[in-house]
């Protein structure tokens, strides 16, 4: 008997999903539990544009994220922050500095993507790179000033 299934069944397949069961498990575990339902015509196709729509969304949040990552490669972020006497910062620049930093230029980005690959604990110019999503990189520079 083909359902498809309304919430994820472990062993079976995940939500939205039309597989094809044995009619006793379809009627006594899947459907009596209301885990799935009768696979119709109209269902099927239901399950596919929504997988057509989910396809296409997604594409277009690809391609948001690489023209923001365009958009902000070789920018340069300054930050602002008290320092001592020899140029040492108190403290060191976090990447929450840097994703403030960018809001005030106007881009919204999770401080959890930026990443830098050294301390921040002096006055200067530093790179980061901001992981967008898997294989979408944008390349800034930090410059860090006294306050």
């Amino acid at each position: 008997m083909k359902v498809i299934l309304k919430a994820d069944v472990k062993g079976s397949g995940k939500k939205g999903d039309l597989i094809d069961v044995s009619d006793g498990y379809a009627k006594n575990f899947l459907l009596k539990k209301g885990l799935a339902e009768i696979a119709t015509a109209s269902g099927i196709n239901e399950i596919e544009q929504k997988k057509l729509a989910d396809s296409y969304h997604k594409a277009e949040n690809i391609k948001a994220q690489k023209a923001l990552a365009a958009e902000l490669s070789g920018k340069e972020v300054t930050v602002r922050i008290r320092t001592g006497e020899n140029g040492k910062v108190f403290g060191s620049v976090t990447t929450a500095h840097v994703a403030t930093a960018l809001s005030e230029l106007g881009y919204e980005v999770d401080k959890k993507k930026i990443s830098t690959k050294e301390n921040m604990k002096t006055v200067g110019a530093f790179a980061a790179e901001i992981r967008l999503m898997e294989g979408v990189v944008a390349k800034i520079t930090v410059n860090v000033v006294p306050l």
